[in-house]
């Protein structure tokens, strides 16, 4: 129990602390853009009002709440899931991160009105135009772990 609330800590602290150096004490927000290792990684200031891609991005104010009360109602199913059925440290590492990831674009959400990108990775060629943060980044490995590290899966191979 005390891994999930560890790693959902860490998640959510390291995603606020990289979104305030990066984005205000670097001041990305008024420069906008910072090529760190071109092209594969930059800075580029984005503000996401929507959800993954843009999608809801002209959506009215109301749906900022929407997406703060769903958020919120993910974060209570998978710690109520991880601690009611998958007690296993990768288990409960994964869902830590998944709830940090989670509760670090909730709080810019509420403070902000939108979440905090800064992060942008192109390779080969390809141009990607979409930004994100660490806290996406924790999500995405988090959701990872709860299905790669499933014990219940193992044990039905095993039987």
């Amino acid at each position: 129990m005390r891994l999930l609330f560890l790693a959902a800590t860490l998640a959510f602290a390291i995603d606020q602390i990289s979104k305030y150096v990066i984005v205000h004490a670097m001041e990305l927000s008024r420069i906008r853009s910072i090529d760190v290792l071109p092209p594969i990684l930059n800075l580029r200031y984005g503000e996401n009002r929507g959800i993954n891609f843009g999608i809801l991005d002209g959506a009215p104010d109301v749906t900022r709440w929407i997406l703060v009360g769903f958020s919120i109602l993910v974060v209570a199913g998978v710690l109520y899931w991880v601690m009611r059925w998958h007690r296993t440290p990768l288990m409960l590492f994964s869902g830590g991160l998944l709830i940090g990831g989670a509760l670090g674009n909730v709080l810019d959400r509420v403070i902000y009105g939108y979440v905090l990108d800064f992060l942008n990775m192109s390779c080969c060629g390809v141009r990607n135009p979409f930004v994100f943060n660490l806290a996406d980044v924790f999500i995405f490995a988090g959701a990872i772990g709860l299905i790669l590290f499933d014990g219940k899966t193992r044990q039905k191979k095993a039987s």
